[in-house]
């Protein structure tokens, strides 16, 4: 089964924004102690009801400055764990007045039952079916997640971070229920790892749900770059996509540290749509 979200045969797939991408975002483009201090920190400066919509509008504006009619919601932007449905509809209203969809909503989605259906309901308001991200609920109570996205209509594409290879990425997607859950490949994340991400999207074929096209500096670390500046094949990423038919959106994800990341985002955005439109074939 392949997902598809947004697009038409006969146009390239749709890019989107990633807004993880913001991570660093709040403490100036210069987080220093880690994934958690930006999460921390944009949750902080999302939150609050009484400057949600000019926030969240702000991420949205954002977005379509760079050249993006589609995002990513990354939780912290609005987070099952505090959203109210004040909040829905605020977000249901900014990205209504810009028309822009949303690709997937980014998370990790709690390890309980009240947690995932939660998440599940954040993801029906901004209009996706994709949940790609984690959640330790897969191996708590399988049933009960797969029970849950048919009842929304929704997939899980699990995300590979600490898996090493598409072994150990299918083994923690379990067997069974392919049409709910697949894999959210994030290609940043395979070099790290020291594992081609290209040769891990043919390897899982139909179970690619989403993707998230990173590149990184170096295996061994997670120092996120613009295309052709790392180690991730990128055109070959492409070509594999197209190899096992993946026609749903590609999220552009960026997340440096220590400096803004919209000019390389926007570099990012010319270079895939470049190769999305002439075609591109394996090495």
């Amino acid at each position: 089964m392949t997902i598809d979200v947004h697009t038409h045969p006969s146009r390239p797939n749709r890019l989107s924004f990633m807004g993880a991408n913001l991570v660093a975002q709040q403490l100036g483009w210069n987080m220093t102690e880690g994934w958690f201090q930006g999460d921390a920190a944009a949750n902080a400066h999302y939150a609050p009801l009484a400057t949600y919509e000019e926030r969240f509008e702000a991420f949205i504006d954002s977005a379509v400055e760079a050249g993006f009619d589609t995002v990513d919601v990354w939780h912290p932007q609005l987070s099952y764990e505090w959203a109210t449905d004040e909040h829905f509809a605020i977000a249901r209203r900014v990205l209504d007045r810009h028309g822009v969809r949303v690709a997937s909503y980014g998370s990790h989605y709690g390890e309980t039952v009240e947690q995932f259906r939660r998440a599940n309901e954040v993801a029906r308001v901004l209009g996706t079916r994709v949940l790609g991200g984690n959640t330790h609920l897969i191996e708590r109570d399988r049933p009960a997640l797969v029970e849950i996205l048919r009842e929304f209509g929704h997939v899980f594409a699990l995300e590979n971070h600490p898996q090493k290879s598409t072994a150990e990425l299918l083994s923690d997607m379990g067997e069974g229920d392919s049409d709910v859950i697949g894999a959210t490949v994030d290609t940043g994340w395979f070099a790290t790892q020291g594992y081609d991400a290209a040769r891990a999207i043919r390897e899982l074929g139909a179970r690619v749900f989403y993707v998230h096209l990173k590149d990184v500096r170096a295996v061994g670390a997670h120092d996120t770059c613009a295309y052709g500046d790392g180690i991730v094949p990128i055109a070959d990423c492409v070509a594999a996509l197209q190899e096992v038919g993946y026609t749903g959106v590609i999220s552009i994800e960026h997340e440096p540290e220590h400096y803004d990341p919209f000019p390389e985002i926007e570099r990012n955005r010319v270079v895939l749509t470049d190769l999305l439109e002439r075609g591109v074939s394996g090495p």
